[in-house]
């Protein structure tokens, strides 16, 4: 598969992009967005999003602390998401402080299985100051936060019930971490001696995908290694139903090899199944150009069975850059959290990814939005 992708109406404004390709708030940070035609034919957007501004912490602290889920709707698959209403809260809004998602909710992904609507998400709570002595002891709230998360899933009827708040929120995540390893500053360490399973000290980033030849659901995760440094590692967790309860298996999966033997740091993918060529594809993004055989930007993977994952003949997905109406190519600082639209053959569509033209990682003011890039499949 081979896809290029198409120009965007929109412009530079300051030092973010506007227009109707573009979903962007001035009150709020922008960041994922997961897209899916609904029964009433209209496209229906849920993304994560918190306020900016001078009382908020900079963006690489504010989405651990303060991230929620939105929803946005258009009458067309690529523009002209507008704003509804913030549909999802960390659950200390409600007074509960102890949830497993009390503090925050985000990484929405939306899915259509079975006549019913599925939102699996990330939630945290703040386990609060660690015992002296403990490896936990120096970690701040945000990083408590962050080494808390855990995936969770709400089902619905419509786009109306969920608006309206009529479903049923879980009293306990959809899955969460088996091992807890990391040389220092780590809450509630695994023993002495234990080996690291995919799904280490967070689960995050889900995607969701039914298995034909079984039925079986599928759901990729990302969890955290450090060796001694940072990098994200991929597992996969399998069902029987959509709501779970989900098993966690051994594999790891997008395991490319960097070149001091390490699996390559790639994050955020989204898995789909290709009805068409009879195989299962994934983008994500790779930090370092190892998996795209290039540079850094959104990789494309392939799988027979969802498990076993190979590079395909172009493993090149998109570059860090959006093409505009005007024929002006902007580089984008940001190009992540990679969500499709997917035609009934399993061709891409439309490609949905938080980005930002500037480091957003120092800033306050709301300087991200979610980008949406028509596609043309040409192989």
């Amino acid at each position: 598969m081979k896809i290029k992708a198409k120009s965007i109406d929109a412009h530079v404004e300051g030092e973010i992009l506007k227009g109707p390709s573009v979903l962007n708030d001035p009150d709020r940070f922008v960041w994922g967005g997961s897209v899916i035609k609904g029964k009433d034919n209209k496209y229906h957007m849920l993304y994560n999003t918190w306020e900016c501004g001078d009382s908020i912490p900079v963006f690489s602290d504010s989405w651990v602390l303060h991230s929620k889920i939105a929803y946005a709707v258009s009458d067309e698959p690529d523009r002209n998401f507008k704003f509804q209403k913030i549909v999802l809260k960390g659950k200390r809004f409600d007074g509960d402080t102890i949830a497993w998602d009390a503090q925050v909710v985000t990484n929405p992904h939306v899915k259509y299985f079975d006549n019913k609507y599925y939102l699996y998400y990330v939630g945290s709570k703040d386990p609060g100051i660690q015992p002296k002595g403990s490896k936990g002891e120096k970690l701040n709230k945000r990083n408590r936060v962050q080494q808390n998360q855990k995936i969770g899933v709400i089902e619905f009827d419509s786009f109306d019930d969920l608006v309206s708040g009529k479903f049923k929120r879980p009293d306990i995540p959809l899955l969460s971490p088996r091992t807890r390893v990391k040389p220092n500053n780590i809450i509630n360490p695994s023993p002495e001696g234990t080996t690291p399973k995919p799904d280490n000290i967070i689960v995050v980033n889900p995607s969701v995908v039914q298995r034909p030849s079984d039925g079986k659901f599928l759901l990729y995760f990302k969890g955290n290694f450090y060796n001694p440094h940072w990098r994200g590692v991929h597992g996969i967790a399998i069902s029987d139903k959509p709501n779970g309860p989900f098993t966690t298996t051994e594999n790891f999966v997008f395991d490319f090899k960097d070149t001091d033997g390490k699996i390559a740091s790639a994050e955020d993918p989204y898995v789909w199944y290709h009805s068409k060529h009879k195989k299962f594809y994934s983008v994500v993004k790779d930090f370092s150009g190892l998996i795209t055989e290039g540079m850094p930007g959104l990789a494309l993977l392939e799988s027979i069975d969802g498990i076993k994952w190979t590079k395909p003949t172009h493993p090149f997905f998109m570059k860090k850059e959006v093409i505009l109406n005007s024929n002006d190519t902007i580089k984008v600082n940001r190009l992540e959290r990679p969500q499709l639209l997917i035609d009934e053959n399993g061709s891409p569509k439309v490609l949905y990814a938080a980005s930002s033209l500037v480091n957003i990682n120092p800033r306050q003011d709301g300087a991200s939005f979610n980008v949406h890039i028509p596609l043309e499949n040409i192989e």
